[in-house]
């Protein structure tokens, strides 16, 4: 599995997702959670379902203990259950699981947990009944989202409590988002939905905990997010050479062979197609030859940016691994039994989770520092101070940068790992859980700051290289300044700054700064075409 750009673009086509006993793909996963696509359960799906469903109905007379079945959950699984308060059990176990606390989860979040816990459903091997999962998806399909709070997972026996949440809305209980985001109670929301409330049966409610659905699906969204950001990180970063008349050959194909990390290479190859044709640096070429080597944070930035994707490799194979993976317990194997197992645990996502912080924190941390630089009049090579129209009477970018620097100190107390902790719970019986859930939480938040941090960067590195006319900058350079002039103005007097970091943001974040510094042509040549339009670079 990989999250790139071509996928991300394809994600809004997606309309109806089919859930089936097979695993469903990471573009159907952000369709649903974030384009609302609708999900029906296939043929067989249903039929998986209902082979699982008779399994446990033939369990109820057996006298030996089935966990979740015939007996109490975590440390009062020593409970046997009597035959007629089965189905009270599974109503229990939700309702006293549905914990959470704090603020709201995002909606996005919460349709991706219940899409991915549907499809665990889709295999047959929860035995959750065929009613029971298409009364499910009925939630997903009417645009109901349980209400659920961020305090409440521990990420081990699953992310209980925000599940749980999920399986109280289908029970007709709790609270949920309706279609147009206002708060209301479940069962009014079902009725408006036509939809009825589902009365558990025997391993039904357990089934619907019991699984790592919401950590996964902060993964499967923060990667989709990420693989853009790293794009963008290497644009801002182009540009902020170019912006500081800086040196490009760094950045060429015959040095980034002799490190060939595919990571470092595609970044690269991005800053060169960014830097292709620009008049500033052509003009200024001896004053950079004279200052001999650029600092770090220009120089080496396809090193970090690079590395960064490296990490989203290794947490691409942790998603692609956990969408093929039925999470319960217990669960049904191909054997035919029912088995417990630790296969809830979440640490494998948690870790990927956590691993991704780190480089958000330090593409961020490189991002300002060339923010800073280029707004120090000592080292911007000729540019205002703090790019100001009349630095002392004007402060231009002073606080931009300010913000900048606090958004990367909060990243990098996101990078300290949430999984190295463990509390234990439940009497001791669950004594090490991951805290994959927390740290989903971490990076949705990081990637929020890295966004930010980048998006004042190029708020930066755009008006320096305004401010170098009338040399004039490369082709990606002019079709970023054409995205960002209509919302975002240039140089000029003293101004409200926050409105303008805000859009450049959302730029960032939709992907549209990449997308234009990169749509140039990519071919293997040099130089300018014959048409005089840009060339690709050789990487």
């Amino acid at each position: 599995m990989d999250i790139d750009r071509k996928a991300a673009g394809q994600m809004n086509q997606v309309s109806v997702v089919a859930v089936g006993p097979e695993p469903i793909t990471v573009d159907q996963v952000v369709a649903v959670a974030r384009h609302g696509a609708r999900v029906e359960l296939t043929a067989a799906a249903l039929g998986a379902l209902q082979e699982g469903a008779d399994l446990i109905a033939g369990l109820g007379s057996d006298p030996a203990a089935h966990y979740g079945v015939s007996t109490g959950f975590g440390a009062l699984a020593t409970r046997e259950i009597a035959a007629g308060d089965r189905a009270a059990l599974q109503a229990n176990v939700v309702r006293s699981h549905a914990a959470s606390t704090g603020a709201e989860v995002d909606r996005e979040v919460v349709r991706a947990m219940m899409l991915l816990r549907l499809s665990t459903l889709a295999t047959g091997r929860t035995g959750v009944r065929p009613a029971t999962a298409v009364a499910y998806a009925g939630l997903l399909n009417a645009h109901i989202t349980p209400v659920i709070g961020e305090y409440g997972s521990l990420g081990c026996s699953g992310d209980l409590a925000p599940l749980a949440h999920c399986a109280l809305a289908l029970m007709g209980e709790g609270q949920v988002r309706d279609a147009r985001g206002h708060l209301i109670d479940a069962a009014q929301a079902l009725a408006a939905a036509n939809l009825l409330p589902v009365r558990l049966t025997e391993k039904e409610g357990l089934a619907l905990i019991n699984g790592t659905d919401g950590m996964l699906g902060m993964l499967i969204l923060g990667l989709q997010d990420l693989a853009g950001l790293w794009d963008t990180a290497d644009v801002a970063a182009a540009l902020s050479v170019e912006a500081t008349a800086g040196h490009a050959g760094p950045f060429q194909t015959h040095l980034q062979v002799l490190r060939p990390y595919p990571g470092q290479t595609e970044s690269a190859r991005n800053m060169v197609l960014t830097l292709r044709g620009s008049g500033i640096i052509d003009h200024l070429q001896a004053e950079a030859a004279a200052r001999v080597q650029d600092a770090y944070s220009l120089r080496c930035a396809p090193q970090v940016t690079g590395a960064a994707r490296e990490v989203q490799r290794f947490a691409n194979g942790i998603a692609a691994i956990e969408l093929v993976s039925i999470i319960d317990n217990p669960v049904i194997t191909h054997l035919g039994t029912l088995e417990s197992n630790g296969n809830f645990h979440g640490a494998p996502v948690a870790y990927a989770l956590d691993m991704l912080a780190i480089p958000a924190a330090d593409v961020a941390s490189m991002s300002e520092r060339r923010t800073d630089r280029l707004l120090d009049v000592a080292r911007n090579h000729g540019l205002p101070a703090f790019l100001a129209a009349d630095p002392g009477l004007h402060s231009g970018l002073m606080i931009a940068q300010y913000t900048a620097a606090g958004a990367v100190s909060e990243l990098k107390r996101l990078a300290v790992p949430a999984s190295v902790d463990s509390i234990p719970s439940s009497a001791k019986q669950e004594d090490h859980v991951s805290m994959g859930w927390a740290a989903g939480l971490k990076l949705r938040r990081a990637i929020d700051a890295l966004g930010r941090v980048l998006a004042i960067e190029i708020m930066a590195a755009t008006r320096a290289i305004e401010l170098r006319a009338p040399l004039k900058p490369g082709a990606a350079a002019r079709r970023v300044l054409k995205l960002l002039r209509p919302t975002v103005p240039g140089p000029g007097l003293d101004r409200y700054l926050a409105p303008e970091i805000d859009a450049v943001y959302a730029l960032v974040r939709d992907g549209a700064v990449a997308r234009a510094a990169l749509s140039g042509p990519i071919s293997g040549a040099t130089g300018p075409d014959p048409a005089g339009n840009e060339a690709g670079p050789s990487l």
